[in-house]
């Protein structure tokens, strides 16, 4: 059956897979993101039954305007994709007031303004998806990057909670946890490392890859593939869960 998807943070890296995604099993996706660029050329390649809004997640009117836009387009939002994310990294003595505030502006208060929007049509439906692209930054802790830790376990623990409000409303509600995922961002992280120290390609991966047991990067397929199977029908039992496509580091 086509459902209509709402994913933000849809322009680049794993957004644009899970839209990539479900627009081929034909659901009716809206692309949210803050650069129109990037998700216009998204939806240009996707074709038809495919619109670009911008929006911004932090702010609940922007996220209100956009709503309304991608129901006027394809009717009331019936699966939830909240993947827009940021991760500053410093030392937690250093980390400035505005970059913490703005990573639980942005992982956590944008997951809120998201979820409480579309859950109102979810609940007249008697049927809704809710999946939050977290990290396993929300099963463990990892050092300099305290505030998108304290963010990715907050909407964790959002995920967990609103699972049990809607248990019996025909909604499932969980979190994707994967770990360092081959995107154009961790990509530019491992050039920044090669410049920076010296180190080879292969050393700068490692140390992407040194935690997985698998000792490789998450494929955004990877992640995608698991959203969808989430959105499906045959997941209707599955709620309240963090999904770790990690390779094996939190076993």
């Amino acid at each position: 059956m086509s459902r209509h998807a709402l994913i933000t943070g849809a322009g680049t890296g794993i957004g644009a897979a899970i839209a990539t995604q479900l627009h081929g099993e034909g659901h009716k996706v809206s692309l949210i993101g803050r650069r129109l660029e990037p998700l216009a050329a998204l939806a240009e390649t996707l074709g038809s039954a495919c619109v670009a809004i911008t929006g911004d997640v932090t702010d609940r009117e922007s996220v209100e305007q956009a709503f309304a836009l991608a129901t006027d387009s394809f009717g009331p939002v019936e699966i939830l994709i909240n993947c827009a994310g940021v991760a500053p990294t410093a030392p937690f003595h250093r980390m400035e007031f505005a970059d913490w505030q703005k990573t639980l502006d942005v992982n956590l208060n944008g997951v809120f303004h998201c979820t409480q929007v579309a859950l109102g049509d979810m609940k007249s439906a008697s049927w809704g998806r809710i999946v939050t692209i977290a990290s396993t930054a929300s099963l463990r802790g990892f050092a300099y990057v305290s505030g998108y830790c304290a963010s990715k376990h907050a909407a964790l623990g959002l995920t967990r909670a609103l699972a049990l409000e809607t248990a019996q409303l025909g909604i499932t509600v969980n979190a994707v946890c994967p770990s360092y995922v081959d995107t154009d961002i961790v990509r530019e992280a491992i050039q920044e490392i090669m410049t920076k120290t010296g180190r080879s390609e292969a050393e700068a991966l490692q140390h992407f890859t040194q935690s997985s047991p698998q000792g490789r990067l998450v494929e955004a397929s990877e992640v995608a593939a698991s959203v969808s199977w989430l959105c499906s029908e045959n997941a209707a039992s599955v709620t309240g869960q963090a999904i770790a496509i990690d390779g094996g580091s939190t076993a």
